[in-house]
């Protein structure tokens, strides 16, 4: 479960990663490579290439690759196509991603170098799609169309490993008899009176927060039922399923064959100095000149006025 208990990768957006976290973790797949891409907000007028997974879309600057983006799916917004001035294109069609992460909002713009090609548009848009409509497989659900005719509506690549009756649900004082099924992504339980009254819990949701209790008798059942879904848990940990299937015609080539060998720049870095390469990318289009100055109490000096919903607080944290 450790492997799950660091997923990231479509639930952050992150600036200049290391070549360890561009790498594709167990479970991710390269669905589309497209070469000659702009980062038209951040970069524009430097050639990238952008890999498109079944978690996130990496842009990488073939001159500079250690000037990259990631961006997970799970903080996308909104996806548009409209018009942006190139520096390698000039005015051209470009598409818009506008995200939300840790409550910033990042927006970014990227134009296909190379003209004629929609692939962009609809690889982006297709994949982002399958992610979102692929949800169970991730997300812990309550009271869903889980059950139909008492049997659980399987999702596209699961398959049943067990069913296990007598199974109560302890979230209210007298309990609740139901039904576990037990599923190579999950686990389901529904009431036997009401199909309605369910949960289905992700394994990839196993390790998080949340607390269910269940209770099975005999107590030799229980532990059977634990040792058996410990087993399933640790084998989806090792590749697990994330449900967002899309296939190009024209398989990718693999991430080996396409990783730049990374050299090494006659750049002394600071340690601890942080990257503000997110400050290109603030979705804040509407500003034209500063906003006026303002005393902060925090700072103890005077700064130019926060935007609405921003605090001093959430951007500090994005920087750390």
């Amino acid at each position: 479960s450790a492997v799950l208990d660091v997923l990231w990768e479509d639930r952050d957006v992150r600036f200049d990663i290391s070549p360890q976290q561009m790498k594709m973790r167990p479970g991710e797949v390269l669905i589309d490579c497209l070469e000659s891409v702009e980062d038209t907000k951040g970069n524009n007028g430097d050639r990238g290439r952008l890999l498109v997974t079944n978690l996130r879309i990496i842009w990488r600057s073939l001159s500079l690759p250690r000037v990259n983006l990631s961006v997970g799916y799970n903080c996308i917004i909104n996806i548009t196509t409209r018009t942006a001035n190139s520096k390698l294109r000039g005015q051209a069609e470009a598409l818009y991603i506008l995200t939300k992460c840790n409550n910033t909002r990042f927006e970014f713009i990227f134009t296909n170098v190379v003209p004629g090609s929609p692939r962009l548009f609809t690889s982006v848009i297709a994949v982002h799609r399958a992610y979102e409509t692929s949800k169970m497989y991730r997300d812990l659900k309550l009271r869903s169309a889980l059950i139909q005719n008492k049997q659980l509506r399987l999702l596209p690549q699961e398959q049943i490993y067990d069913k296990i009756n007598g199974v109560w649900n302890l979230s209210s004082d007298q309990g609740n008899l139901g039904t576990f099924f037990v599923t190579n992504v999950r686990i389901v339980w529904h009431a036997n009176m009401n199909d309605s009254f369910n949960v289905s819990i992700p394994y990839l949701q196993i390790s998080g927060g949340y607390v269910l209790g269940f209770k099975i008798d005999p107590v030799e059942k229980l532990q059977e039922a634990v040792k058996e879904i410990n087993s399933l848990h640790r084998v989806y940990s090792a590749n697990p399923i994330f449900g967002v299937d899309y296939e190009m015609e024209e398989k990718p080539q693999p991430l080996e064959d396409l990783t730049v060998e990374q050299v090494q720049d006659d750049v002394e870095i600071e340690a601890d100095e942080h990257t503000d390469a997110f400050v290109a990318y603030f979705a804040d289009e509407n500003k034209q000149h500063d906003r006026e100055p303002v005393f902060s109490e925090e700072l103890g000096l005077a700064i130019e006025k926060l935007k609405d919903g921003f605090t001093l607080q959430g951007l500090w944290e994005v920087m750390t």
